[in-house]
This record gives C-alpha cells, sequence and structure tokens, in this order.
C-alpha cells in the first residue's frame, strides 16, 4: 500500500493499510493510521499526526505537529467512522488542526485545493472549505462552517458554528463572526461588521471595473440604501440577470438562517 517511489523516514509510523502515492515523503516522528489515504507528490514533515478515515491529494505540503483527521471536539461525537477530505496543492502549516465530521451533520470535513491554513488554524468538525482560501494564523473556524472561494479569514478571527463566509470575502483579524458575511464583504471588528467591499481582493482575482461596479451598487442596495432585506432582492434579482456575480449575494440572502452581518 506504500508507492515504491515514497520517502518513509525509518523513524515515522506508517500503520499497515495506510496508503502512500508516488513520491510521498514523509518525515520523522510522524504517525499516520491504518484507514488515511495519502496522495502522490504529497510533503509531509516531521511530527505530523494523521489519523481516522483522512483522504489527502496531491501535491500538498504538511508542515510539523499539524494533526489531521483526529477526534472532532463535538460531545455528540461517539467514535462513528466519519472522514476528513483534503484535496490538491494546499498548504498546511504548523499546528494546525483539522478535525474529522460528525453523523449529524455531513459526517465529513472537507478541504478543496490551492488552500494557505496558517499556524495554529483550527478546523473543526463538518466545516467545508473551498478552493484558494486563506486562513490565518490562530483562526478558528467553529463546527458546521462554510468558508467559499477565495475568501480570507485573518489572523486570531473566530467563525461561529453554522456561519458562512461568501467566496471572495475577507474577514480582517481579530474579527468574531457570530451571522453570515456575503460574498465580496470586506468585514472586521467584535462583532464583526462590514466595511465595504473586498476591493484588493476582487481586482487581484481579475474583477473588471464594470462588474466591481454593479457589485458597488448591490452592497449599497443591501447595506445603505434603508431598505428590508426583503424590498432589496428582487433589485438584486434583475441585476443578476445581466451580473452573474450578484446571484451569489442573492441566494446566501434567501438561504442564511443566522442572518448576515449588517
Amino acid at each position: 500500500m506504500i508507492h515504491e517511489t515514497a520517502q518513509i523516514h525509518p523513524m515515522a509510523v506508517v500503520e499497515e493499510g495506510a496508503k502512500i502515492g508516488a513520491n510521498v515523503t514523509v518525515g520523522p516522528f510522524t504517525y499516520i493510521t491504518s484507514n488515511v489515504e495519502i496522495g502522490e507528490g504529497t510533503e509531509i514533515m516531521s511530527h505530523v499526526v494523521i489519523k481516522g478515515h483522512t483522504t489527502i491529494g496531491k501535491d500538498n505540503r504538511i508542515f510539523p505537529h499539524a494533526v489531521i483527521g483526529e477526534e472532532n471536539q463535538d460531545k455528540k461525537y461517539g467514535g462513528e467512522d466519519t472522514t476528513v477530505v483534503i484535496g490538491d496543492r494546499n498548504v498546511i502549516r504548523e499546528a494546525v488542526q483539522i478535525h474529522r465530521g460528525t453523523v449529524q451533520d455531513k459526517a465529513t470535513t472537507v478541504i478543496g485545493n490551492d488552500n494557505l491554513l496558517c499556524v495554529n488554524a483550527h478546523v473543526a468538525h463538518d466545516v467545508i472549505v473551498g478552493n484558494h482560501t486563506h486562513i490565518g494564523n490562530n483562526a478558528i473556524l467553529g463546527g458546521h462552517v462554510t468558508v467559499g472561494d477565495y475568501a480570507g479569514v485573518m489572523a486570531l478571527s473566530a467563525i461561529h458554528p453554522f456561519c458562512t463566509v461568501g467566496a471572495y470575502a475577507y474577514i480582517g483579524g481579530c474579527s468574531a463572526v457570530v451571522q453570515d458575511v456575503l460574498p465580496y464583504v470586506l468585514a472586521q471588528g467584535n462583532h464583526a461588521s462590514p466595511f465595504g467591499l473586498n476591493l484588493v481582493g476582487l481586482k487581484r482575482n481579475g474583477f473588471e471595473k464594470p462588474e466591481l461596479r454593479a457589485l458597488q451598487k448591490a452592497y449599497k442596495e443591501i447595506y445603505r440604501s434603508g431598505k428590508t432585506l426583503e424590498e432589496v432582492k428582487p433589485i438584486l434579482a434583475e441585476m443578476a440577470q445581466e451580473w452573474a456575480s450578484i446571484e451569489p449575494m442573492l441566494k446566501m440572502l434567501e438561504s442564511t438562517e443566522r442572518g448576515i452581518i449588517r
């Protein structure tokens, strides 16, 4: 189950049954249990713990003292065979914790592709992290949280369980997020408040001026027009016919259970 090209340090422990792909490296004092699968080209450094039914994709880099697939901290958890699924090309820095899911929700915790999880970030049970996100040092994603593609959650910020951080949103450092954050929105504070759009991130990812102006207009309708959200929704629906990027904002307004930050 260990590919012939994999390099396992003699002081690492890899239990029988683990699947280790081509050109994987495993550093000393790392512990990998039997139900783990590691994709080709992944680098696992020293003192890493990977447990449970955990699948990790290709070309990831996992730094010392990361703990992936450990039992979650939910009191309802009874030892069920829940999972962690991690995609490709992620960087998981020192002491990051990624806990397995619970049967009360999706039974899995999912990390997509091309994400950066900085030192001591905590990803709790049943969290869904998209692609190209940045989770800062000591950031906390509580249970059942969703973080959309290209979003940022900066250092020392905490996302309350069951909240959603929309795609391209940016949570400034030391923030406490207790309601959903709409896509594209820049937020900070305790409790986090909106401070306009994440224009720097949007421009960096190819959004052009006409689309940015449309998103700014949508933001003003939601936050500065004085209208209720029910009054805003049909306006956004009409705008979304021309600008597809407004559709995710409308969808969150229609689906939110905790409400949005305002």
